[in-house]
């Protein structure tokens, strides 16, 4: 009997099904869900910029910080209005107001009464009180508007006291010395604003306010220290300056014109108009 030939079958290994294999999942950071951009936080997204709406906030806010103002000097011969802008000044930025001391003067009156014998001793009292207040400006944080500057001591009042034969040449170069050596030490203010007067509107500002010992004050002496005080602003270059002229800015009466300050102010200081 023919032994039956035996086809060798092959054996078929099925593979395992790929468990209909999936498609290789996409990389998590291409799928949809994840590709949404994170969401922004609102209070970036949403938060509006500071309004530039006053200076009075400015002031508070970011004025004073970014500008790094702390000084402000208003200057000007006697009558010219100083003390009454420091005060409008200082109320409208909310900035802290330095006056000159008139009233606790111990040499003022005096002055007015004998000047050669008592201008020296009145300019070292004047000399020294500026230098106090400055070295507070610069030692403190907030911003300070000053009612007349320590340059105007030295560069005005004696020089002039002196080219009068007031002040001896003696005591002149004294003072002198010891001014030097002050400002040495302190730095200038960052807006210096200078009043301007002719003599009569000076003059016509003196005996509106009235003060006893201004009674004696004579013309001569009143006009040379406005040739001094033109001098002096015609070669200021220690910062930022600002000429107003009285006669054309009623600042203590009108309001408009008050304003007119303030946006000159404004330019001079933070750029705006």
């Amino acid at each position: 009997m023919a032994k039956k030939k035996i086809t060798p079958t092959r054996k078929v290994i099925k593979a395992k099904p790929a468990v209909k294999s999936k498609p290789p999942a996409k990389p998590a950071a291409k799928s949809k869900t994840v590709a949404k951009p994170k969401p922004v936080v609102k209070t970036k997204v949403e938060a509006k910029p500071k309004p530039v709406v006053t200076i009075k906030e400015k002031n508070k806010e970011a004025i004073i910080p970014e500008f790094k103002i702390k000084h402000v000097a208003v200057a000007g011969n006697i009558g010219a209005g100083k003390t009454t802008l420091t005060k409008l000044l200082g109320k409208h930025y909310n900035w802290e107001a330095h006056y000159e001391d008139v009233e606790n003067n111990p040499y003022l009156y005096d002055f007015y009464q004998d000047m050669p014998r008592w201008a020296f001793n009145l300019q070292i009292y004047f000399l020294n009180n500026r230098f106090k207040q400055i070295l507070e400006i610069q030692k403190g944080s907030k911003t300070v508007i000053q009612d007349r500057t320590i340059y105007e001591d030295a560069q005005i009042f004696a020089p002039n006291l002196h080219s009068m034969g007031l002040m001896s040449t003696r005591d002149f170069q004294n003072y002198s010395e010891i001014f030097n050596t002050i400002t040495s030490l302190i730095s200038p203010p960052d807006l210096l604003i200078y009043l301007r007067g002719s003599i009569p509107a000076l003059v016509n500002q003196i005996q509106k306010r009235g003060r006893e010992y201004e009674d004696n004050l004579r013309l001569d002496y009143l006009r040379r220290l406005n040739e001094y005080y033109e001098s002096w602003i015609g070669k200021y270059r220690l910062g930022k300056l600002l000429v107003i002229d009285i006669e054309q800015v009623n600042f203590a009466e009108s309001n408009d014109d008050l304003g007119e300050v303030i946006n000159k102010v404004n330019r001079e200081l933070f750029g705006l108009f």
